[in-house]
């Protein structure tokens, strides 16, 4: 797999070089800007210096600015782009590689990015601020919620730590986007990650004439729509889009814009209409706005992919299980604007086992790898393992088969089709000693309710939720705990192709 990765590298490495040329100074310059009094270490300042070298590559994960970073996946997502990025280097010594996160602060989902999850409550960011989450400013709500939470942290060896960097960066008046970018660059900059902040007229300015193609054709809507229909029809289309993929920015709104009228036959007399607004315009006036104020125009989930590529020379992009089938959705998008497609790659997942977890684990004679399996099916095992009387009744339902083939051959003598009988007796018995054994089986459950609410509770503590522990907690209680061990301990057990589920024990 490893070769394999290696020459669709290589490959993606030529096309980027020879095709489709990036247009690494007003990248640089972005993030010189962005990066502008921002203290920058050694490691740091070599990437962002290299970015605009043409042996550089990038190598991106992207996410939106959830508070204090949402859940764990958030985390995992950056440390797998920086150790992809250190074995790429390995592999490949005479090109440079930068991981890169890429901030998807236009996205205007308060409800799935202003929580956290702490010792199993939530934490939610009440605000009236509506719009672009990313241009949020800090409010004195959040400032409250920081304080509520600091009384559950600071009891933590590294408690006090990691609640004066969250201080730090989330002051009040300034962009969401902004406290995002310095808390981000607090806890990653040692490890050289750049952080992108695209919602930037600049960089919009050069994504002008995709937009410009979207608007007057929908091509990407066609492209998907033509992907969509070579798939199975067992396959679940994971983003359809919309005839527009775009949205429009404007103070506290950002709303979609879709077509209106019948003018779709004749070109420049198409009308537009801003979502849930008044605004109107023709072909004419949203394209002369567009040349405008290009910070005003948001692609969606169907064209940021595009626009990621377009501004970044990336050569592979993380993501998640959802984030690979909807990205899988957009070759052909890709391929009508005229922008390479990366390789995709499956993000790392971990579950983190506190020490006291796994020893009650091990008491019970499990692993946590079997914590993965049904509770019932567990609670079978273990009654099965430790009963001190007998469950199967397999010797027996043996000899009932051998007591049934004798009576086969002697009903057969006067009747050959008296057998066949025989097997119906046969099958209705060895169906109820079935229905037997799980009734035997269940009645010894009950001597075992002791464990099985043991079982009950780790389950509940390591799969919060019913789900999968990365996918609801939040990196502050562990930083609390351990400090930066703990995001050490994360990129050390990270792979950078390796396809496994990680289960990190604490020492």
């Amino acid at each position: 797999m490893r070769t394999l990765f290696r020459w669709m590298v290589s490959k993606r490495l030529l096309k980027k070089e020879k095709k489709y040329p990036t247009d690494r100074k007003l990248l640089v310059a972005q993030l010189q800007q962005q990066y502008a009094g921002i203290a920058l270490n050694e490691k740091l300042q070599f990437n962002l210096g290299q970015i605009g070298n043409e042996n550089t590559f990038t190598i991106t994960t992207a996410h939106q600015p959830n508070i204090f970073t949402g859940h764990l996946y958030f985390v995992y997502k950056i440390l797998h782009a920086v150790k992809l990025a250190a074995r790429l280097k390995e592999e490949l010594p005479q090109f440079n590689f930068v991981p890169v996160f890429y901030m998807g602060s236009e996205d205007a989902d308060l409800d799935e990015l202003g929580h956290i999850y702490l010792f199993g409550e939530k934490y939610e960011w009440k605000t009236t601020q509506t719009g672009a989450v990313g241009r949020m400013k800090v409010d004195k709500e959040l400032i409250r919620l920081i304080t509520s939470i600091s009384g559950q942290l600071l009891v933590q060896p590294h408690g006090s730590e990691i609640i004066d960097l969250i201080k730090d960066c989330y002051r009040e008046g300034d962009t969401l986007e902004k406290a995002t970018f310095k808390f981000i660059h607090g806890l990653f900059g040692e490890y050289g990650l750049v952080v992108l902040l695209p919602d930037d007229a600049a960089f919009k300015r050069s994504f002008i004439p995709i937009i410009e193609k979207e608007l007057t054709s929908s091509f990407s809507y066609k492209a998907v729509e033509d992907t969509a229909k070579t798939f199975p029809k067992s396959y679940k289309v994971q983003a359809g889009g919309r005839e527009i993929n775009l949205f429009y920015l404007l103070d506290d709104k950002r709303e979609r814009i879709e077509e209106v009228g019948s003018g779709k036959l004749v070109v420049g007399s198409r009308e537009y209409k801003v979502h849930n607004t008044d605004i109107k315009f023709s072909e004419g006036e949203l394209i002369g706005e567009l040349h405008n104020n290009p910070e005003r125009f948001s692609p969606n989930v169907i064209l940021r992919p595009v626009y990621q590529e377009m501004i970044l020379p990336n050569i592979a992009f993380i993501g998640g299980g959802g984030e690979i089938a909807y990205w899988l959705e957009l070759k052909k998008v890709f391929a009508e604007a005229g922008v390479p497609f990366p390789v995709v790659v499956l993000r790392n997942s971990f579950m983190i086992v506190k020490k006291n977890y796994g020893l009650r684990v091990a008491d019970l004679g499990f692993t946590v790898s079997d914590l993965f399996k049904d509770p019932d099916q567990l609670m079978n095992v273990l009654v099965k393992r430790d009963s001190e009387v007998q469950l199967s009744l397999e010797k027996e339902r043996s000899a009932m088969k051998d007591i049934y083939a004798q009576i086969k051959n002697i009903a057969g003598v006067p009747d050959i089709t008296l057998q066949q009988h025989v097997e119906a007796l046969q099958a209705k018995a060895l169906k109820k000693i079935e229905v037997l054994e799980k009734k035997m089986l269940k009645a010894e459950k009950k001597k075992f309710e002791s464990q099985q609410r043991q079982l009950q509770k780790l389950k509940a503590q390591l799969f919060p939720n019913n789900g999968l522990q990365e996918r609801i907690e939040n990196l502050l209680p562990f930083y609390a705990k351990w400090g930066k061990e703990f995001i050490k301990m994360v990129y050390d057990n990270s792979g950078g192709l390796e396809q496994e589920f990680g289960i990190l024990m604490e020492g």
